[in-house]
């Protein structure tokens, strides 16, 4: 009888994505700084960061420094990346400056094209999320509704080149800057809001520039 070898998976190939849930708490802050914002017209258009990002969608609000601060966020993101980046290549990072920060506003029928980010660490969370998504057109076809799909590299045998993620409170996914991303459209007829969080920021060069490593 052949002896039943053990298996193990790896992942040499491809850029990672780290998954970290995010408090209720910080969601809770986050939410009401948002909330506060929108029905404040002068806070509204002063804070308008649409016309810097890809999105087409209803609003896209930026978030100010002092609150990223003191709502305990930065300190969410700073030692989420630290452990991402330690887990991938047992590095450490000494730096963690943030380049911007903002809040994404979508309904029904809006989406966010295939694009990528600045920086050298990106991130997206979830703030709200509707009830339903919408059925799609074809009852056979993969439901990606409100989905984010991220795109790497071409499909291959034994490569695929597309993860596809459904939106969940709480849920926030890191990945490094160059990954491109897409946020399909839904459909919901009672206009509920699917709120998400990104940002970019920048580490140690001597970590995030390979290229200048042996």
């Amino acid at each position: 009888m052949t002896e039943q070898r053990k298996i193990e998976f790896k992942r040499p190939f491809g850029p990672s994505i780290a998954k970290v849930q995010m408090t209720n708490e910080l969601i809770s802050k986050i939410n009401h700084y948002v909330d506060a914002v929108i029905i404040d017209d002068e806070k509204s258009k002063k804070q308008d960061f649409g016309k810097h990002l890809a999105g087409n969608v209803k609003q896209e609000i930026t978030l100010d420094e002092e609150f990223v601060k003191s709502s305990g966020l930065m300190n969410f993101l700073t030692s989420a990346v630290n452990a991402w980046i330690k887990n991938v290549n047992g590095e450490t990072i000494t730096k963690f400056v943030m380049i911007s920060c903002w809040v994404v506003r979508q309904f029904e029928n809006e989406y966010n094209p295939l694009h990528l980010h600045s920086g050298h660490i990106s991130g997206v969370g979830y703030l709200k999320v509707p009830k339903d998504f919408g059925e799609t057109y074809q009852e056979e076809k993969v439901n990606s509704n409100g989905k984010i799909a991220f795109v790497h590299g071409t499909r291959q045998f034994l490569s695929k080149n597309v993860e596809i993620f459904k939106p969940v409170i709480g849920d926030f996914y890191f990945f490094p800057n160059y990954l491109t991303h897409a946020v399909y459209p839904f459909r919901n007829n009672d206009n509920e809001e699917r709120r998400s969080i990104s940002f970019n920021a920048k580490i140690d060069e001597s970590i995030y520039d390979v290229y200048g490593k042996k």
